[in-house]
C-alpha cells in the first residue's frame, strides 16, 4: 500500500515533547530536511532524558555497548575500562554525549524549553493544530503554544510507578522515620540518603531497595560503593546476558541474536529454518537456554541462588546486558553477600514499628531508607485526556477485527500463557509510530517508545521515517484508517504471541512495539516503507548473520530520501 501524496514544503511549527535520545535525533533530522520552526520541550534542566545530568550518578552503567547508543553524525569516545566491561557505557558517558550532540547540532537552531512540564495536549477543532498546555517547574508560569505537528518523544514509560501502599504518603501515615524515594530520583537523593543513614550509625538496618530490575541493581551497587548496607527485595529479577570474558563484536554487534528471535514475518531462509521447522525450533530453544544458563554460570551462581529467579531470556524483554563478570557488578556483590538479597518476597507496606518494611511472608525488614525501584507507567496518560486519546487513537481498546493465529512457529511452541486480561485489549499504532486513526493527517508521531536493544540505530531510522511522513513523501503506508487499524491490531496480536508474559494491557505505551531482539528486522521494515535498501551490513549468504552492524550504514539516509523524493517528483 503506497500513499501518493505530493511532497509538501517543510513548513509549519513542530513540537517535540522530550529531549532524550529520540527527541534530539528527531530534531536534528528535521533540521536537515529543511524544517526551521522546531520546539523541544522537556521538564528537565538539561538534555538527555533518562540520562540527563540531574538523573545520572557515578557507577551507573547502561545495558548497551559502545556504538549502540550514539548517532551517525557524531562519534562517541570509548568508555573508560572498556576492556574490563566489554565496552559498557556509564550514565555519565551518555549524559556527556547527549549534551555535546545538542551543542554541536541543535543549540541556537531549535527552541529548547527546559524545566517545562507538559500538562495537556489536545487538537483544536477549528484549524486542527495541536494546543500544548505547559507550566514552568520553577516559576510556575503557564503557556499554551500551538504546533502544526507533534512528535511525542517522552519515551513509553517515564512516569514513576509507585504502589499506594509503599508511597511516601503511606510511609507518612505509618510515621515511618526514613527517606522514601523512587529510583528515578535516586541520583538527586543519594547524598541525602547517605547522610541520613550515616547519622543513624548506631541503629540496625539497611537501605531497602524494592524491585528486581536494573534500576534496583544499579542503586544497590551505588550504595555498596558508598559503604552503606543495602537489602534488595524482589519476587523475580531481570534476565541478563553475561560472559566470563567480553563477547566478540561479530556475536554482540551483529544480527546473530536477532535471527535467533522470531519476527512477525520471516524474511530469510535461515530465519524460516530456525523458526518455521521443527528441527530449527528445537535448535533455537536449545541455544537460548544455553545462552541463559551460561550467563548465570558466568557469575558462578549456586543452583539455589535467588539470583537465578529470573524472567525468561527468550520470552521477555526484561533483559540486562551486563557483559563480562566484574568484581563491582551487582551479581558479584550479591553473590558475595555484600548486597543482601531477600527473594522470592514482596513488600506489602510499612510496619507500625515506624522503622520496618513488611513482607508478604510475615517477616519484616528494618529499613533506614527505602528506594522504590518499582518501575514506570505510561507517560501518555497524564498529558492526553480520555477524549483526545480516543480521537487520536493511542488508547487501548477492544479488538475490532477477529485475528486468527498466524504464527504457528515451532520455535514458539511451549509458550507461557497469555494473561487473560491481555486478550481483551489492543492498540492500533502503526509501526509503533503513528496512531491508526491519525494515519492520513501526517501531523502526529511517536518516537522513543519502541523497545529496542540498539537505541541509537533504531531511533535514527525512526526519525527519518517520521520526517518523510511529515513531508508527505511517497511511502508504503496504509491507505485508510481501517487498514491502519487492522495492521496495528495485527502487530498487537503478534506481540502477545511473541512476548506472552509482557503486561502490555496494563500500560498502553507498551503496546506500540516490542521489537527488542528483533530491532534489525523492525528497522528493515521502516527502510522498506521509505523505499530504501535493507540488510545494509552486507555479507555473503554464509557470513551476513555475523557482519557487524555499523551506524555508517545509515549516515546517508537523508541524501537517499532526497534523491528518491526528486525521482518521485519528476
Amino acid at each position: 500500500m503506497v500513499a501518493r501524496n505530493k511532497a509538501q514544503a517543510p513548513t509549519g511549527s513542530i513540537g517535540i515533547i522530550g529531549a532524550g535520545a529520540a527527541g534530539l535525533i528527531n530534531a536534528h533530522v528535521l533540521l536537515q530536511d529543511g524544517f526551521t520552526d522546531i520546539h523541544v520541550i522537556t521538564r528537565d534542566a538539561t538534555v538527555g532524558g533518562v540520562w540527563a545530568r540531574e538523573r545520572v550518578y557515578p557507577g551507573l552503567r547502561i545495558n548497551n555497548v559502545h556504538g549502540e547508543y550514539r548517532f551517525s553524525a557524531m562519534v562517541m569516545p570509548p568508555p573508560s575500562e572498556t576492556a574490563v566491561t566489554g565496552g559498557r557505557l556509564s550514565g555519565l558517558d551518555l549524559c556527556n554525549y547527549m549534551e555535546k550532540y545538542y551543542d554541536n547540532f541543535l543549540k541556537g537552531k531549535v527552541t529548547l524549553c527546559f524545566n517545562t512540564e507538559v500538562l495537556d495536549i489536545s487538537r483544536q477543532e477549528d484549524d486542527g493544530k495541536w494546543l500544548v498546555r505547559t507550566e514552568n517547574t520553577r516559576t510556575h508560569a503557564k503557556n499554551n503554544p500551538q504546533f502544526s505537528r507533534i512528535i511525542l518523544a517522552t519515551g513509553g514509560c517515564s512516569e514513576p510507578q509507585i504502589p499506594d501502599y509503599l508511597s511516601p504518603a503511606a510511609a507518612a501515615k505509618c510515621q515511618y522515620r526514613g527517606i522514601v524515594t523512587h529510583s528515578s530520583q535516586f541520583g538527586a537523593n543519594v547524598d541525602r540518603i547517605s547522610k541520613s543513614v550515616k547519622a543513624q550509625a548506631g541503629e540496625e538496618g539497611s537501605v531497602v531497595v524494592i524491585g528486581g530490575g536494573k534500576s534496583a541493581q544499579d542503586v544497590c551497587v551505588r550504595l555498596v560503593q558508598e559503604g552503606i548496607k543495602c537489602c534488595n527485595i524482589f519476587e523475580t529479577t531481570d534476565s541478563f546476558l553475561a560472559a566470563s570474558t567480553p563477547l566478540p563484536d561479530f556475536i554482540r554487534r551483529s544480527r546473530f541474536l536477532s535471527i535467533l528471535s522470531p519476527h512477525i514475518h520471516l524474511r530469510t531462509r535461515l530465519e524460516r529454518f530456525l523458526h518455521g521447522t521443527t528441527l530449527g525450533g528445537k535448535i533455537t530453544r536449545f541455544l537460548w537456554a544455553k545462552i541463559q544458563e551460561s550467563s548465570l554460570d558466568a557469575f558462578k551462581l549456586p543452583s539455589d541462588s535467588p539470583l537465578r529467579r529470573t524472567h525468561s531470556l527468550f520470552w521477555g524483554v526484561r533483559t540486562n546486558d551486563v557483559g563480562a563478570a566484574r568484581p563491582d557488578s551487582y551479581h558479584t556483590l550479591a553473590n558475595s553477600k555484600q548486597i543482601e538479597v531477600i527473594a522470592p518476597a514482596r513488600a506489602i507496606g510499612f510496619s507500625p514499628d515506624k522503622r520496618s518494611i513488611l513482607l508478604n511472608d510475615g517477616r519484616s525488614v528494618v529499613a533506614s531508607a527505602v528506594v522504590l525501584a518499582t518501575g514506570y507507567c505510561s507517560s501518555w496518560s497524564k498529558i492526553f485526556s480520555d477524549k483526545t486519546a480516543e480521537e487520536l487513537g493511542i488508547n487501548k481498546h477492544a479488538p475490532t477485527i477477529k485475528m486468527s493465529h498466524c504464527w504457528d512457529y515451532p520455535s514458539l511452541h511451549g509458550a507461557p500463557q497469555v494473561h487473560p486480561d491481555s486478550k481483551k485489549w489492543v492498540t492500533s499504532i502503526h509501526r509503533g509510530i503513528v496512531p491508526a486513526k491519525n494515519i492520513l493527517r501526517r501531523n502526529f508521531a511517536i518516537a522513543g517508545s519502541l523497545f529496542t536493544a540498539n537505541v541509537g540505530y533504531t531511533n535514527e531510522v525512526v526519525a527519518h521515517w517520521i520526517s518523510s511522513y511529515f513531508l508527505g513523501d511517497a511511502m508504503r503506508l496504509p491507505t485508510d484508517v481501517e487498514s491502519a487499524t487492522a495492521e496495528g491490531e495485527r502487530g498487537a496480536a503478534w506481540m502477545k504471541t511473541r512476548y506472552p508474559e509482557m503486561d502490555s494491557w496494563v500500560n498502553v505505551s507498551y503496546m506500540g512495539s516490542l521489537d527488542f531482539w528483533n530491532w534489525p528486522q523492525a528497522v528493515d521494515d521502516l527502510l522498506e516503507d521509505m523505499g530504501l535498501p535493507i540488510h545494509r551490513s552486507g555479507g555473503s549468504w554464509f557470513t551476513w548473520p555475523f557482519k557487524i552492524i555499523d551506524l555508517r550504514e545509515i549516515a546517508s539516509l537523508g541524501d537517499e530520501r532526497r534523491v528518491k523524493r526528486l525521482e518521485t517528483a519528476s
